[in-house]
């Protein structure tokens, strides 16, 4: 197995772990499972720091880790994010919200990346991500195997501090967008 395989298959997991993640974050699942749920979405976003650190610092970044590790992450997120809903953890307007800015910053580095153009994530995005998935984690937590008081209260100031960052790194990036990439008439 050569070096550029093992950031591509980290990247890979977290497609596999989506179904999974479904299965286990269904509306009145019975603790243990939501449990597992909660501990496969906190390993594929270790996998996500891992795989692009591996990439990275073994210099094998491959043209399917660079398209593949964003959308493994957008789907990762987005099957959280829906799932939360039907919980009463999250309301669909703060999803659709982070959603839309996903689907948004997709499209724009789509048509650079046919115009040649990479716009690189910034420290921001970056921040965004992270806390994104604290207050996820957080959410998905089942309160009867810790009883911790107002932890999914404590998950949704997470989130609103997460959209936020969303909002205003979304915001930049489709600044630097206009200023690297101007469409002709």
């Amino acid at each position: 197995m050569s070096l550029s395989t093992i950031p591509n298959l980290l990247t890979g997991f977290r497609f596999i772990v989506v179904p999974f993640l479904l299965i286990c974050l269904q509306p009145g699942v019975e603790n243990g499972l939501a449990l597992v749920g909660f501990a496969l979405f906190v390993i594929a976003a270790v996998t996500d720091y891992l795989d692009g650190f591996r990439a990275r610092r073994w210099d094998v970044q491959t043209s399917f880790g660079k398209l593949m590790d964003p959308l493994a992450d957008k789907i990762l997120v987005t099957a959280v994010l829906v799932m939360l809903i039907p919980m009463g953890r999250l309301s669909a307007l703060v999803a659709f919200l982070i959603l839309a800015r996903e689907l948004v910053i997709t499209g724009l580095r789509g048509v650079a990346a046919a115009s040649g153009l990479v716009i690189a994530a910034s420290k921001l995005g970056k921040w965004k991500t992270f806390i994104q998935i604290v207050a996820l984690a957080t959410l998905m937590f089942p309160l009867g195997v810790l009883p911790i008081a107002n932890l999914h209260e404590i998950g949704r100031i997470i989130l609103y501090v997460a959209l936020t960052l969303t909002l205003v790194s979304g915001a930049d990036y489709v600044v630097k967008f206009y200023k690297l990439y101007s469409p002709s008439a």
